[in-house]
């Protein structure tokens, strides 16, 4: 069953999440997403369908995610009135339900930033949290959580 609302982005990252993820047993790179995927990260040099982003699984768990951080002005304006349109519906009906969407407006503020300059930058998040779950051999994050007094039981 395909939900109508979600958009290519969103059904490549639920195939990835049902289909692929589950077997990636050995440490495993998943490189070059689709540009729907990753609305802040900078096109790839030979596929402009494709973005510069990575994320690294050992045992079927996302242990670190990385790009190429988009540093083009109106690019990045294109893409995000792009995401606008594709979830248009998406952002009414939380609206009418008096939720806050998820992608509510073009972020002015940082693509007047992107304006003044942005040099070539990259980033790479790595969950600690699930890195110790590996190491420890725990099967919940909630028995690794630096913070015990966060943890919901």
């Amino acid at each position: 069953q395909v939900d109508p609302l979600k958009d290519r982005g969103r059904l490549i990252d639920e195939l990835l999440s049902t289909y692929v993820e589950p077997d990636l047993i050995q440490p495993t790179f998943l490189i070059d997403y689709p540009i729907e995927m990753s609305p802040l990260a900078k096109k790839h040099r030979d596929d402009p369908a494709l973005v510069e982003r990575f994320e690294a699984f050992i045992g079927t768990m996302e242990v670190a995610n990385s790009f190429s951080e988009l540093n083009d002005p109106r690019e990045q304006r294109e893409r995000f009135t792009q995401q606008r349109q594709m979830h248009a519906a998406e952002i009414e009906r939380s609206i009418k339900a008096g939720e806050l969407p998820e992608t509510e407006m073009i972020d002015e503020d940082f693509i007047t930033a992107m304006e003044h300059g942005m040099p070539p930058t990259g980033g790479l998040g790595i969950g600690i949290d699930r890195l110790i779950m590996l190491l420890t051999n725990k099967q919940s994050i909630r028995e690794v959580i630096l913070f015990p007094q966060l943890k919901t039981k």
